[in-house]
């Protein structure tokens, strides 16, 4: 009677441990059917991986490694290290919020020519142009000369790039623009031609320094006077020759299709900026950083901050060695403290952060070499483990025809910076101006122009100790910028109380706000004619 009893007692037994394991191997199959399930709901797009290690040579990531080298993506956290859903006073930050483009308002593209404009006269002679400067500037420049072409009816030859400047580039036109489209293009507006006729290759020409900033009677009077004497005019510089304002509307839309439709980048380069894209994107939405922290920039515009002895002498000098470069004693105190320094990497990771980005976020870096080497951009690395640069997401050889021609690596970064989903230039030059205006162009893409007074204040008080980083940094950082962000305003005239070249040079240049020239709101019932300031 015993002994049975212990039986029964321990089939109970036995029977329980079986029912727990049983419970526990059904809750756990459902629990990784849920992950399954997640997995399959994911887009088609999603299955897009970068190219294996084996392709293309990519490398772990470790933490001792060059910020510059190839790897693939690590696993991140959704949460940025000092920057915890920040959102003002609001405390919460809604990540689409945060990429959402500021509304353009309706402004469309506009370029059409006027129902009075022509099919360009018979030529009066031919106009060579000696583009000057990097990519951007020659690009402003091209597309200027194309404008005097039209007014002063000359036939365009395509212009010669800079080889002499500071870059040291051997590419010419073609090398970086798709010429045979360029020509046919603008075919209903400027006759172009490759080369200058033999007949006319030994001919006398008129030289000229084009004036800055100069209006189209300056054009249609003085520069046109030259046909008297001479066949061939050649403009021995193409940057800032054209005036901002007041020129005739058709003149400011050629301007428009010169910029934004005919002048292409060559088939090669436009193909390999592309993949870029394409494999940028495939570490989700990114910000394009034009971080502008290199030596040439920081030698001549004295910017010392956060740089050893060592450093700042080495700028110095190539400043004061440099015979074009008028301006050699700089206070880079006071430089820093007016904005007129870029942003170092260490900065713009707290700006970012401060801005609510998670570590998570891509970063692409647009920019030649860093100055300080791998070491400056540890703290940025740190914050934002994902940053990538063009060396990173293709393969030495697929980058082989374009390195050691410094405008062509250019026009890739400039590509990936149209395309990406923001836009932070870290200083107002060249490149940043003119990928401010295409994306403008494009439908107003958000573009978050750092007020760098402001922030430089806010950055001292972090490093003296007095502010730290988190909310009342992050709700003054998001505040000072609410209004920076690409949203449609009309293109600023110059600086009350300027005169003169300062007076020209004050106003924003035509390529960074093509707005009224060249944008035009659709018409709707509802229109709103106030624009937002930015």
């Amino acid at each position: 009677m015993v002994m049975g009893v212990k039986r029964r007692c321990r089939t109970v037994s036995v029977l329980r441990q079986v029912l727990t394991c049983a419970i526990c191997i059904i809750a756990l199959v459902a629990l990784l059917s849920v992950h399954v399930q997640d997995i399959t709901k994911l887009p088609s797009d999603a299955s897009y991986k970068l190219p294996t290690q084996k392709d293309m040579g990519y490398q772990k990531l470790r933490r001792e490694r060059s910020w510059t080298q190839e790897y693939s993506p690590p696993h991140l956290s959704e949460d940025p290290p000092n920057a915890h859903k920040l959102n003002g006073a609001n405390g919460s930050l809604d990540s689409e919020k945060l990429w959402k483009p500021p509304p353009n308002r309706d402004y469309v593209p506009c370029v059409a020519p006027s129902s009075s404009y022509a099919s360009p006269p018979e030529s009066r002679g031919y106009l060579l142009v000696d583009a000057n400067g990097g990519l951007n500037q020659m690009r402003a420049g091209i597309c200027d000369m194309v404008a005097v072409a039209r007014i002063i009816n000359a036939t365009l030859v395509i212009p010669e790039l800079d080889k002499r400047s500071l870059w040291q580039d051997s590419s010419n036109f073609s090398n970086v623009f798709d010429e045979d489209h360029f020509i046919s293009s603008l075919a209903n507006d400027v006759k172009i031609i490759r080369k200058l006729p033999m007949e006319l290759t030994t001919a006398t020409r008129g030289v000229k320094h084009f004036r800055s900033w100069s209006g189209i009677d300056y054009y249609q009077e003085e520069i046109a006077s030259l046909w008297e004497e001479y066949q061939v005019i050649r403009a021995a510089k193409s940057d800032s020759r054209l005036a901002n304002n007041n020129l005739p509307p058709d003149i400011q839309k050629l301007r428009c299709r010169a910029c934004y439709e005919a002048l292409q980048f060559a088939p090669r380069i436009e193909a390999m900026g592309k993949l870029l894209v394409d494999r940028m994107r495939s570490y989700g939405r990114y910000i394009a950083l034009h971080l502008r922290f290199e030596k040439d920039m920081l030698a001549f515009s004295g910017c010392t901050h956060n740089l050893s002895l060592e450093e700042a002498e080495e700028l110095k000098s190539i400043r004061e060695n440099t015979t074009w470069w008028k301006v050699k004693d700089i206070d880079p105190v006071e430089q820093r403290a007016k904005g007129y320094c870029p942003l170092t990497p260490k900065e713009v990771g707290i700006f970012l952060g401060a801005l609510g980005f998670p570590s998570s976020t891509p970063l692409y870096i647009a920019s030649g070499e860093i100055y300080g080497g791998e070491s400056r951009m540890d703290d940025l690395q740190s914050r934002y483990p994902l940053l990538m640069n063009k060396e990173k997401l293709a393969s030495v050889e697929e980058l082989q025809p374009f390195i050691n021609h410094a405008s062509q690596m250019a026009a890739l970064d400039y590509i990936v910076s149209v395309e990406s989903d923001i836009f932070i230039p870290t200083y107002s030059g060249n490149m940043a101006r003119a990928v401010e205006g295409h994306r403008r162009f494009m439908g107003h893409r958000k573009t978050i122009l750092p007020d760098r007074k402001a922030l430089v204040r806010l950055f001292d008080k972090v490093d003296r100790g007095t502010m730290k980083e988190g909310r009342n940094l992050s709700n003054r950082v998001i505040e000072i910028h609410k209004r920076r962000q690409g949203s449609p305003r009309k293109r600023k005239g110059p600086i009350s109380g300027t005169k003169g070249t300062d007076r020209f040079r004050s106003e924003e240049a035509f390529y960074v706000n093509p707005l009224p020239d060249c944008l035009c709101r659709k018409e709707s019932p509802f229109m709103n004619a106030s624009l937002v300031t930015n």
